[in-house]
């Protein structure tokens, strides 16, 4: 069993993995950089180790710190939590090579999910829904045939990307030169990789996600889906457990699809298989190789730990619980309060100075803030999740809307007031929307 964890990672998501590893009883190691000596889970964690001056590239992205790091505490494994190094299939080697655990895929998963083109080859071999697109990399020469073969309007994307970075939209032959170069463009500034693919683009299709957990040895089991189509600038703001638009026959239809393909592949830890959702088809676009930011309404609704999975797979212990032994309970909903101005988006970092979290029977706030916490400028702008669960969609909503006026966050500015407009909204009640939604109401909001 692993003894000691160094958590990779700032933030709520380490204060997360913390709090799962002192359930276990597993001692934990907090990395920082100075910009973060005051952090939380610097605060609660058993050792502490300072890797570097506040840019990530120095701290949070620096492998050999992060190994020193583990070498001087005695970590015996390392848990990334999500973005920085957790789909970095060299670190994973390398913390192999060094015999340290990493409490997720093997490099070589990440590596083969992380390239959006093998990615989706992938995925078709093992029986999972893709949307119509070129076999691989498109070149500007032959681009033109590929897209009259897909039919317009397609969509360009970067085979290393993410963020929506390297993502353009062509939707007729006029459009397709610009398109291709400004998306080949994007994706070298951003990812040092300048290839991209086609595919089909959907009209108003939804953002469902299936949540997988293997256990490497050919176990797999999934545990729903969540639908994450509020977003903004393909970044998620609002997510939903189980979603509006799905029935219980199409949940467990794809999510066995999901957990089938992961046994054939043998993965070994937590993953998230992503679709846009269209005229009841599921079309796979990418496979996060991770925890994600929304895990925690996928452990309202199934009352397991997905931290804890993930430490039980990497010690060789296995899954602990069977499909046959999940049981959905309920619905939840998840908004990523982020220190932003809630009109124009621009990040707000500074110092909270009075800091109160909701409560009551089915509310969770995961965030490492609190009174007298300055927020450095140097990082994601995420400062906290909070979770709503119920009994039914009606009953969270509800519950969302009570304790959206009793979250307190003064001296900076924050999210906070979009979700209070978006559970007035009528669509948002009614479960009605899709990947374009929220943009074009923010859009009417402005005007």
């Amino acid at each position: 069993m692993i003894s000691k964890v160094l958590i990779a990672n700032r933030g709520e998501i380490a204060l997360r993995v913390l709090r799962a590893c002192k359930e276990l009883g597993i001692a934990t190691v907090a990395v920082h950089s100075t910009a973060d000596a005051d952090a939380m889970h610097v605060r609660l964690a058993d050792e502490s180790v300072c890797i570097g001056p506040p840019p990530s590239r120095e701290s949070y992205l620096n492998i050999h710190q992060i190994v020193a790091a583990c070498e001087i505490t005695g970590a015996d494994a390392v848990h990334p939590g999500y973005g920085f190094l957790s789909e970095n299939a060299k670190f994973a080697e390398i913390l192999d090579a060094h015999g340290i655990t990493f409490i997720g895929p093997t490099a070589e998963h990440i590596r083969l999910m992380g390239d959006k083109i093998t990615a989706k080859q992938t995925a078709q071999e093992l029986g999972i829904p893709v949307v119509p697109g070129s076999d691989g990399e498109v070149k500007p020469e032959n681009a033109l045939e590929v897209a009259r073969k897909i039919g317009f309007p397609v969509l360009i994307k970067a085979t290393a990307g993410g963020g929506g970075r390297g993502m353009k939209v062509a939707r007729t032959e006029a459009d397709l030169d610009e398109a291709i170069n400004t998306a080949r463009s994007e994706a070298a500034a951003a990812f040092g990789n300048d290839a991209v693919y086609m595919e089909k683009y959907l009209g108003h299709p939804r953002h469902i996600e299936v949540q997988i957990v293997g256990d490497g040895m050919g176990n797999a089991i999934h545990l729903g889906e969540r639908d994450c189509s509020l977003q903004r600038r393909h970044q998620k703001v609002w997510e939903e457990a189980n979603s509006p638009a799905l029935n219980v026959e199409q949940r467990m239809k794809i999510g066995q699809i999901c957990a089938d393909a992961m046994k054939k592949m043998k993965y070994r830890g937590a993953g998230t298989i992503e679709f846009l959702y269209e005229d009841g088809e599921f079309y796979f676009i990418e496979m996060n190789t991770r925890l994600q930011v929304e895990h925690p309404i996928t452990e309202a609704i199934t009352g397991i730990d997905l931290v804890h999975e993930q430490i039980r797979v990497a010690s060789g212990a296995g899954l602990s619980v069977t499909q046959e032994e999940i049981e959905f309970s309920g619905h939840a909903i998840e908004c990523r309060i982020n220190a932003e101005d809630p009109r124009t988006f621009v990040p707000s970092p500074g110092t909270i100075t009075h800091f109160h979290a909701p409560g009551g029977l089915g509310v969770r706030v995961d965030s490492g803030a609190y009174q007298g916490y300055r927020i450095p400028p140097y990082y994601d702008s995420l400062i906290g999740k909070l979770i709503v669960h119920g009994r039914t969609r009606v009953e969270c909503m509800m519950r969302l809307r009570r304790v959206l006026d009793e979250f307190v966050i003064d001296g900076i500015k924050t999210t906070l007031p979009l979700f209070q407009d978006l559970i007035s909204n009528q669509d948002i009640a009614n479960g009605d929307y899709d990947i374009h939604w929220l943009e074009n109401y923010l859009a009417k909001s402005k005007g």
